[in-house]
């Protein structure tokens, strides 16, 4: 399975958030992802195609752009089945 992309850079508030709302999601969850930061990891970052919107996650052929709330983040890894639907199944 491929991993989550995240793709950031430090001078982006938008991107700062989404750092503190990932720890979350890898307390709550356990997802594990590789972090891309923008500026250092440009030549990897450039086989993305993203643009200049930040911050970018990627998985597969999905991607959320933008500064985005918990329940947002949550909800893609849902659809990507990342995270199961409903953990509360029993």
């Amino acid at each position: 399975m491929d991993k989550i992309k995240v793709i950031s850079a430090v001078w982006c508030p938008s991107c700062l958030i989404l750092k503190k709302e990932l720890k979350k999601l890898k307390d709550e969850y356990n997802i594990d992802y590789d972090l891309l930061d923008y500026d250092l990891d440009e030549e990897e970052v450039s086989n993305y195609n993203i643009g200049d919107k930040l911050p970018v996650i990627i998985y597969n052929d999905r991607r959320l752009i933008g500064e985005k709330s918990y329940d947002e983040l949550v909800e893609f890894l849902k659809e990507c089945m990342i995270i199961w639907k409903d953990w509360n199944f029993w």
